[in-house]
């Protein structure tokens, strides 16, 4: 399994628009993917929002959100579970 990490920081006075684009267009489109098991949204309070998505294999990559409701493009990272 792999995880991936999908990080934003929003522009303040949009950041409920940008929760919304999240949660309504980014996330439903990879949901309906066949390797996909699950996504979880949060928000921080410094107008972050965090997409932790777990996938079979070959994650795809969230679409990119529109420029004006974001203070800097998203970043991405990719986890595997350690065995210990």
């Amino acid at each position: 399994m792999i995880v991936r990490m999908w990080e934003v920081r929003g522009e303040p006075a949009k950041f409920a628009d940008l929760i919304a684009w999240v949660c309504d267009t980014a996330v439903p489109r990879i949901e309906v993917e066949p390797l996909h098991i699950s996504s979880e949204v949060f928000s921080s309070t410094d107008h972050r929002v965090v997409v932790v998505s777990k996938w079979r294999s070959f994650p795809l990559p969230l679409p990119d959100p529109p420029k004006e409701l974001t203070a800097r493009p998203p970043h991405s990272w990719d986890f595997t579970q350690v065995d210990r």
